[in-house]
């Protein structure tokens, strides 16, 4: 019998029904799904964004445990915010979780809004976010489209389309609206996910063999689903080199905070200078803030990689004399329960932990 291809609308409209079956029965138990209330899955949302699923599990669950509704996260004093996020990373999401909450509490009586553009018109709350709470948590019948979702109709369709381009975004969020069925839009919604985080996988490496939509996929039947999808360049990473000083006086270390605009805004971090400097220029740094210090130790070199800069870090350790009033000190039990620091420094953690429980005397 002769092979017939079938129109793009003829392979959609497959879709659901086998997506759905397959779902239903492969899906993963994620806390997030057991009780899909509007605030449990914007929580989820915010927190799944450029983070895997099985580092958030643990972040989520102590989440809701201290701030279980809306009012008490748009109550909720920055400090405790920050370290309930620590480790996450990308903190102006939870600060955006934090100004949504408040304007729901502000404009709505602390209930979430129940339609899709509300929801898209909160802060820190975007086109897909908007479709995933609208689809997940009330059943509307609109598209979340995210890069799992890109993917997987890039290979079905073997579309060539650059999926960074918003137009190839929004005309596949078009499209897809077309076959979500009413009775169970956040159940589809969650399949295609599904399918992109655990079949459809990225990077040249999917699991054809598993996918209950290999038979209608055209990348798999061409045999060029480890070439899509088609992303445009990225720009090159700004490289920025650092010190990063573990200054420690009777058991505290020295923090201090970050410019309240740009990356870690408002954070609080280690205290740093530019450069990569030596022994001598770092022991002229301290001075410069008013300390003294015993011979400093030299550190591992680190680095760490934030979306558009890399930090390559060397390290300078020691113990001051005297506290300054320009840095806060912090003890070993502070920072475990009130200051959240980035994960920028954890090359620099056991260090640092090892010092204060030391005492800081070396």
């Amino acid at each position: 019998m002769e092979y017939r291809e079938r129109t793009d609308n003829e392979l959609l409209e497959e879709i659901p029904a086998r997506l759905l079956k397959w779902y239903d029965g492969c899906a993963r138990v994620l806390p997030w799904r057991e009780n899909p209330t509007p605030y449990r899955v914007w929580v989820s949302e915010i927190m799944l964004q450029q983070t895997r699923v099985e580092a958030v599990k643990p972040y989520y669950e102590r989440f809701l445990s201290s701030l279980p509704t809306v009012k008490e996260l748009a109550e909720a004093p920055e400090e405790q915010l920050l370290k309930l996020w620590e480790g996450l990373g990308y903190y102006n999401r939870v600060r955006n979780l934090q100004k949504g909450a408040q304007r729901v509490v502000e404009e709505y009586g602390g209930e979430i809004p129940g339609s899709f553009e509300e929801l898209r018109a909160l802060p820190g709350i975007g086109e897909y976010t908007a479709g995933a709470i609208a689809s997940i948590a009330f059943g509307i019948p609109v598209p979340a489209v995210d890069g799992n979702v890109l993917r997987v109709f890039s290979r079905l369709l073997a579309r060539e389309d650059d999926i960074l381009d918003p137009n190839v975004k929004k005309r596949m969020g078009q499209e897809i609206s077309k076959l979500i069925p009413h009775d169970r839009a956040g159940d589809f919604n969650q399949s295609l996910m599904e399918l992109g985080a655990t079949v459809c996988l990225p990077n040249g490496a999917p699991k054809c063999g598993e996918c209950p939509l290999r038979e209608l996929c055209r990348a798999h039947r061409l045999g060029n689903e480890e070439s899509l999808p088609k992303k445009s360049a990225k720009k090159a990473r700004k490289i920025e080199e650092r010190t990063v000083f573990l200054l420690t006086c009777r058991g505290k270390i020295a923090l201090c905070k970050r410019p309240e605009k740009g990356l870690l805004a408002g954070m609080w971090e280690l205290p740093g200078a530019a450069g990569k400097l030596d022994e001598t220029g770092a022991a002229e740094q301290v001075k410069a803030w008013g300390l003294q210090a015993q011979k400093l130790k030299k550190l591992p070199a680190a680095k760490h990689i934030f979306t558009h800069v890399e930090w390559r870090m060397v390290g300078w350790a020691g113990e001051v004399k005297e506290e300054v009033p320009d840095f806060l000190w912090a003890s070993g039990e502070e920072l475990a329960e009130k200051y959240a620091l980035p994960s920028a420094f954890r090359a620099y953690f056991p260090e640092m932990e090892q010092r204060l429980k030391q005492g800081g005397n070396h």
